[in-house]
């Protein structure tokens, strides 16, 4: 393991903990793509959110609730921490737990290699996705955090990572995660592969929702086209069958509520042996800016609050009829 005081705080040229679960597609919230554009400075994220501002405001607390928990010490190295062979993978460890009377002036040894106990992974998580998470002890937790913890341990080489995590503020959990040697090769070849043939090579991996088309292709070329293949010809035909079919299901779907409506009448609810199958409620009155109204009134007033949405491409699909002979070929 390498401790390097002076690495970039960059995340350009690195792959952290938070990065391997959605290289491999494993997480929610980001893919490969959005990855890869930000390794090579395509796409710079600066995310903000206000989970995310939580989440690291939480951390003091759930670490001090640890250790308050298992009676620990811990120990928070704010710098990060390299792996000794891919110079890559880098982790920004949360807390460091120490053994015995430890401390931290000698949390690491004279050849670099980390002298904690084990790892501490501080999570918070809304209540509504406990399902998401087993019991307490295990290591059944979201596979996009099992795969970092996995990471920090490569890169430390330590045994054991706890995780703690806080739903809402009454449900604190600690999980444990152990080193897994043959699953850490298999994180570590997925990582290399992704670092070397698409960030070094400048190529991106592949496309894996609208998101990424958009990310990929933001603006079109000015009268330019392209012939489509005959498989693409035949999705465009499969796709104006679908839309029908839906435009189909849509009607009966309003017909159906239509005479729910009619026999309901003036009645708030709609039951069947006392189960409620429906109601039909009007909502409280919400309030919106009349904006057209404010623009002729006040146009000078208007144009001050107004901001520039950077508008995406969007993709129309046109009426087109196959050639029986051509799509027989």
């Amino acid at each position: 393991m390498l401790i390097n005081q002076d690495f970039t705080v960059d995340r350009a040229k690195y792959i952290g903990g938070s990065d391997i679960g959605a290289i491999l597609g494993l997480s929610k919230y980001r893919s490969p793509l959005e990855i890869w554009l930000e390794k090579t400075g395509k796409q710079i994220n600066q995310p903000n959110s206000l989970p995310m501002r939580f989440g690291s405001f939480a951390e003091e607390f759930v670490a001090n609730e640890y250790a308050r928990q298992t009676g620990f010490a811990l120990a928070h190295y704010k710098e990060p921490i390299i792996h000794p062979a891919y110079s890559f993978m880098v982790g920004h460890i949360d807390r460091f737990v120490l053994a015995g009377t430890q401390t931290c002036a000698t949390l690491f040894n004279d050849d670099g290699s980390c002298a904690a106990s084990a790892l501490l992974e501080c999570k918070t998580a809304s209540p509504f996705n406990q399902s998401d998470w087993g019991e307490t002890g295990t290591d059944q937790v979201p596979m996009s955090y099992l795969v970092q913890c996995l990471w920090y341990l490569a890169i430390t080489q330590l045994k054991q990572c706890d995780l703690a995590v806080l739903f809402g503020n009454s449900d604190f959990r600690i999980y444990q995660i152990k080193r897994d040697v043959e699953l850490e090769a298999l994180l570590i070849n997925q990582a290399h592969h992704f670092w070397n043939e698409y960030v070094q090579a400048d190529q991106p991996p592949p496309a894996q929702n609208s998101s990424d088309y958009q990310a990929l292709f933001k603006k079109e070329v000015y009268g330019k086209s392209k012939e489509a293949n005959l498989q693409t010809s035949n999705l465009i035909g499969r796709l104006h069958i679908l839309n029908q079919e839906i435009e189909i299901k849509e009607g009966e779907v309003l017909q159906i509520k239509q005479d729910i409506m009619g026999q309901m009448g003036d009645s708030e609810k709609l039951t069947y042996q006392n189960q409620v199958l429906a109601t039909w409620k009007q909502p409280k009155s919400s309030f919106r800016l009349d904006t057209k109204r404010l623009e002729k009134d006040h146009p000078d007033l208007a144009t001050q609050y107004q901001v520039e949405i950077q508008a995406t491409r969007r993709l129309v699909i046109k009426d087109y009829k196959p050639n029986p002979v051509l799509t027989q070929k």
